[in-house]
C-alpha cells in the first residue's frame, strides 16, 4: 500500500494586488524524507512556504495535514499542528541564553503556587531539556547551555535554531536556506543535522538555492516556477544542470516526472 503524504496542499492561489505570487500551487510531503523546493528569484516558493506555516493565508486553495483539512491564521496554528520554521533570519535572541532561546514563547513554569501564580520560570528543567535536546542531534559541541546565543558560530547558532525545531516541531520542519550565510566546515554541520533530524522520521522540507547541497540529502526535489509547482524529481534521475534549466525554463519536462 502506498504511503499517504504527511502534508498536503491544492490549488493554492495568493494574490498580492495585481502580482499572484501562488498560481494554482500543488505540494506533498512524505512522512520520512527530505524534500528540498527549489525555483528562479519570484517563482513564489516563499509564499508556498509562508502559506504552509501559517505566515499567510492563501486566498483559495486547501491544505491538509496527515488528511484533515487545515487552516492556519497565523504561525502558531502551524506549531500547534506540528509544523516548525527555521527561518533565513533564525529569529533567536542574540542576548538570550542557548536554553533561554530553545524555549522561547514556551518557556516551562515551576510547579504550584511559585508557576501558576508567581509565573516564575524552571530554569533548571529547560536547561535539562536543551541539553538533552542538543546532545540527540550531536550539538553538544557547544559546552555551556547558558552561553548567550551571540557569543556562538554561525553555524552552531543555525544549530540551536534547528534542534528547537526538531525539540517542538513533532511532525513537520521547514528549514529556509539554513546554509546560505555559512561557510563549507559549518554548512557540513548543518547537512550532518538535518540527516540526523531526518533519521528520527522527522519529514523536512529544505528550501535552498545551494544544488550540491539539494543533491546531497534530498529524497526528492519540488521545482516551482511561475507561482505553481513544475514537477518533482527524483535526484538520482536528473543531473544539477537538469534542475536548475527546469528551474529556469531552459529546459521542459518531456515525460511526467517522478
Amino acid at each position: 500500500m502506498a504511503q499517504e503524504p504527511i502534508l498536503t496542499a491544492r490549488g493554492l492561489i495568493k494574490r498580492y494586488g495585481r502580482v499572484t505570487a501562488l498560481n494554482n500551487a500543488d505540494f506533498d510531503l512524505m512522512p520520512g524524507e527530505i524534500l528540498a523546493v527549489i525555483g528562479d528569484n519570484g517563482a513564489g516558493k516563499s509564499s508556498l512556504i509562508k502559506a504552509l506555516s501559517g505566515a499567510i493565508r492563501p486566498d483559495e486553495g486547501e491544505i491538509r495535514m496527515n488528511g484533515q483539512p487545515v487552516s492556519f491564521s497565523s504561525p502558531m496554528d502551524a506549531r500547534k499542528s506540528g509544523i516548525e520554521t527555521v527561518y533565513q533570519t533564525l529569529a533567536l535572541s542574540p542576548a538570550l541564553s542557548i536554553a533561554d532561546n530553545m524555549f522561547l514563547g514556551r518557556e516551562i513554569r515551576m510547579s504550584g503556587f511559585m508557576g501558576s501564580v508567581l509565573r516564575k520560570l524552571d530554569h533548571k528543567a529547560m536547561e535539562r531539556v536543551a541539553r538533552e535536546k542538543l546532545s540527540e542531534l550531536g550539538l553538544m559541541t557547544i559546552q555551556n547551555i547558558n552561553q548567550a546565543v551571540e557569543t556562538l558560530s554561525g553555524g552552531q547558532r543555525q544549530g540551536v535554531a534547528v534542534a528547537r525545531a526538531a525539540a517542538f516541531g513533532s511532525k513537520v520542519i521547514i528549514l529556509d536556506e539554513p546554509t546560505a550565510a555559512l561557510g563549507v566546515k559549518e554548512s557540513r554541520k548543518v547537512l550532518e543535522l538535518i540527516q540526523s533530524v531526518r533519521s528520527r522520521g522527522i519529514p523536512i522540507v529544505l528550501i535552498s538555492h545551494n544544488m550540491p547541497h539539494v543533491f546531497e540529502v534530498a529524497d526528492r526535489i519540488h521545482i516551482h516556477r511561475l507561482g505553481r509547482r513544475l514537477a518533482v524529481i527524483n535526484p538520482k534521475d536528473y543531473s544539477m544542470s537538469d534542475a536548475v534549466a527546469l528551474m529556469t525554463g531552459a529546459k521542459t519536462l518531456t515525460n511526467e516526472a517522478a
